[in-house]
């Protein structure tokens, strides 16, 4: 990659970055809104399991079926 491409893909990145934290700034307010009503917090074995053992099992499950599913040939041998 040539230095005017990185500059490029540089400016871009940092440019997308600086707009997500533009329009996420609402969600950082402290004010509540009329209506807000928030549940119950999660445990830290509840947010361990919902935000880390949940996906790495999904992964787990498909790469399996990916894995028994293959219908392709086996590896044939490099000439």
């Amino acid at each position: 990659m040539d230095k005017k491409n990185a500059l490029r893909a540089g400016a871009v990145t940092a440019g997308s970055t600086l707009m997500m934290l533009l329009m996420t700034s609402p969600a950082l307010a402290v004010a509540r809104d009329d209506g807000d009503d928030p549940g119950p917090g999660l445990s830290i074995a509840q947010t361990l399991g919902l935000y880390v053992a949940t996906p790495i099992v999904l992964f787990l499950i498909i790469a399996g079926l990916v894995m028994v599913l293959d219908k392709s040939d086996k590896r044939q041998p490099a000439n």
